[in-house]
C-alpha cells in the first residue's frame, strides 16, 4: 500500500516540474517540520479522546 503523498512532498514535486531546484537542507527541514506538526495533531487527538471517555465515564457512574 502505497503512503499518501504529504503536502511538502507535492510541493517539492510541482516545484522540480517548472525547473525549480530546492536545496536538500531546505526540503529535509520542511519534512522535519510537517512530522513535527502531524506528531503534535496525533498526540493532541489523543489526548481529546482520552479526555472524552473520561468524562464519558463519570457522567455514565453519575447516572448509576
Amino acid at each position: 500500500m502505497k503512503n499518501k503523498q504529504t503536502a511538502v512532498e507535492w510541493l517539492v514535486e510541482q516545484l522540480n516540474i517548472n525547473g525549480t531546484v530546492i536545496p536538500m537542507a531546505i526540503e529535509y527541514k520542511a519534512k522535519e517540520m510537517e512530522k513535527t506538526q502531524q506528531a503534535k495533531e496525533y498526540l493532541k487527538g489523543f489526548k481529546d479522546g482520552k479526555e472524552y471517555e473520561i468524562k464519558m465515564k463519570q457522567l455514565t457512574f453519575k447516572s448509576e
